[in-house]
């Protein structure tokens, strides 16, 4: 089945065919002042690694989080109210980020594997279309092996997907440095250190540099934060130093109170590290408006994936539930102005192809995902979008969920075998998210579901035909748990 005919048969023919009138949107958007920009917008992707969506103040879901600065792009911009991950886990995420496409279709189905180098990616359309293409911070798609060529640290330029104008980065930024000293390693394998700094700022730091110099082409800048993901090996969240007493009593999301988990030792060093990468987020933006940069500039704020604090397994992500797989996902600057919400379900395949549209290049015809623009001012194709994406788990089971804006339903392979992709598998998890939203209670099996389940099987399966999965065996289940 080709792509079109996916489209087609997923009922979002008239979506796809609204999208393609868009194409020129940097080229006729006016800023402001009133005047049309002099070349096409710069695009700046800020990813803040394992940030829960409802940690953004703007989706109104936690009174205690401070996020001033995320929340005025809300307001400016379009925030995605239903954004999710197509997969839960760092490397994958990002896989799917870059090249639009699955992560089984990558070679990054696990952490650890390099990205398939054959494939069209974000930065490397964007540098054919006469941008440069420049990243700061983690990456964490080369080979985790040095024996493969890879390693934490240095990167070499076959490994960077595209990214081959400014490189400040490391594979694993999680094992070359910690929140307050570190390495990151510039596009000649040279050190920069930092020290007595929290992480979050010192990228910042580079970021700022970056943006105040002179620029004689439009810029893809990828601002790769950590925070407020774990470090690795003290296995706990670290905010900026003082930052966790003032959260020591903060909100606890109702998906995690009611679960055995740590998020009791946790949450008030997370909240800290959102704190900061929201500061982050504001400094860019100062620096963008003193520079005359603010007004030509898409922004994208998204995470990889969540965070759910051992309450669904035996570490942070990797599930199939709304803590792991539900994203911020903000966009502001030309062509994505004005207050909107946009509550229609969107995956981070989707990210990509939209960005291309949005300034005007061409979207590779082999990416998966599919434009996103259309949602913001056609009714006919905010009726037409299929509300519906594929994620793919890997690693703590191999799992396919199919997410809607109703139901959660998860398929897994109960042999425990560790692979990219299985010949078979049991439905697993069913989730009601209109009267279950913090999914609770498991429904799969329940005969009062079962016309519910089928319909949602026969759906699933047509994704993992369009992921390039084939026809794979899902058995019903027959016992509710």
């Amino acid at each position: 089945m080709n792509r079109r005919d996916f489209l087609m048969k997923s009922g979002v023919a008239a979506a796809a065919t609204a999208s393609l009138g868009n194409g020129a949107v940097a080229q006729t958007a006016v800023t402001k002042s009133g005047k049309a920009p002099s070349r096409k917008p710069n695009i700046i992707v800020y990813l803040s690694d394992q940030f829960r969506w409802d940690f953004v103040g703007a989706n109104g879901a936690n009174s205690s989080t401070k996020t001033p600065n995320l929340d005025a792009m809300a307001k400016r911009g379009k925030n995605f109210t239903h954004a999710v991950t197509n997969q839960p886990v760092c490397a994958p995420a990002r896989s799917v980020l870059m090249t639009s496409r699955f992560a089984t279709e990558t070679s990054v189905w696990h952490n650890g594997p390099a990205l398939d180098n054959t494939l069209p990616t974000l930065a490397g359309e964007l540098r054919k279309a006469g941008y440069t293409s420049n990243l700061i911070g983690k990456w964490h798609l080369a080979p985790s092996a040095e024996k493969d060529g890879g390693g934490p640290g240095y990167v070499k330029p076959e490994y960077r997907g595209g990214f081959l104008d400014l490189w400040e980065g490391a594979n694993a930024l999680e094992h070359t440095s910690h929140p307050f000293y570190g390495s990151l390693f510039d596009g000649d394998g040279k050190e920069i250190k930092f020290e007595d700094q929290y992480r979050v700022d010192f990228l910042t730091d580079r970021t700022e540099k970056f943006l105040r110099q002179k620029h004689d082409k439009p810029f893809f800048l990828f601002v790769s934060q950590l925070e407020p993901h774990q470090q690795n090996d003290e296995n706990r969240m670290v905010g900026p130093k003082g930052s966790a007493a003032r959260f020591i009593n903060a909100h606890v999301p109702p998906d995690l109170r009611a679960l055995p988990g740590d998020w009791h030792q946790q949450l008030p060093d997370y909240y800290g590290a959102c704190e900061s990468i929201d500061a982050s987020v504001g400094r860019i933006r100062k620096v963008l408006h003193e520079t005359g940069q603010a007004e030509n500039t898409i922004f994208v704020f998204i995470s990889d994936h969540g965070c759910h604090f051992m309450t669904r397994n035996q570490e942070y992500k990797r599930s199939t539930h709304n803590s792991s797989v539900r994203i911020p996902l903000i966009i502001d600057g030309p062509g994505f102005e004005g207050a909107q919400q946009i509550p229609e379900l969107t995956g981070i395949i989707n990210v990509a192809p939209s960005l291309l549209e949005a300034v005007g290049v061409p979207v590779p015809k082999t990416w998966k995902g599919r434009s996103f623009l259309p949602l913001l001012n056609d009714t006919a194709a905010r009726e037409a979008w299929p509300n519906k994406e594929l994620i793919q788990i890997s690693e703590s089971m191999t799992a396919r969920t199919i997410k809607t804006p109703d139901w959660t339903y998860c398929v897994a392979d109960i042999s425990g075998a560790r692979k990219a992709a299985s010949p078979k598998y049991l439905e697993w998890q069913l989730y009601d998210q209109r009267n279950d939203p913090h999914e609770l209670v498991n429904l799969a099996g329940r005969k009062e579901y079962l016309d519910v389940a089928k319909q949602l099987r026969g759906e699933l399966a047509e994704l993992l035909q369009y992921a390039g999965e084939g026809t794979p065996e899902i058995q019903p289940a027959t016992l509710y748990p």
